[in-house]
């Protein structure tokens, strides 16, 4: 599989360190959708804090990956859904350093949540 960023310079903002404007698929033989995916723990509670949560949904999303047989570097695309924009830098942190730097097509969102508890929620695209 070969992934080719696209990061036009004309006639479009700039992208940043972090983030592209596009990723290329090329010769991918599976798509994994995966649904939002919650800071929470095997017993379906919240961790208490913002750091907590993301811990968890990142060890969750390994854990998805991993059961269809695919890592974090097989994610293509990432919306992270945040119940305030105070916690935008910290999803970021925590998003480059599960993808160890590598940037893919990203959206964040500030949202409601379904529980007050809940402070993030990410889904993701993995190509393998």
């Amino acid at each position: 599989m070969e992934m080719i960023a696209h990061n036009p310079a004309n006639g479009i903002y700039a992208a940043s360190p972090d983030y592209i404007h596009a990723l290329e698929v090329r010769q991918s033989s599976r798509l994994l959708f995966v649904s939002g995916t919650m800071g929470l723990d095997q017993q379906g509670m919240a961790a208490a804090d913002l750091e907590g949560q993301l811990e968890l949904i990142w060890f969750n999303l390994r854990a998805i990956l991993t059961s269809a047989d695919m890592t974090v570097d097989n994610i293509v695309r990432l919306t992270s859904y945040l119940s305030d924009g105070v916690f935008m830098e910290a999803n970021q942190n925590a998003r480059v350093r599960a993808l160890g730097g590598r940037a893919v097509p990203t959206t964040a969102i500030i949202v409601e949540t379904l529980r007050d508890d809940w402070l993030v929620e990410i889904e993701i695209i993995a190509a393998g």
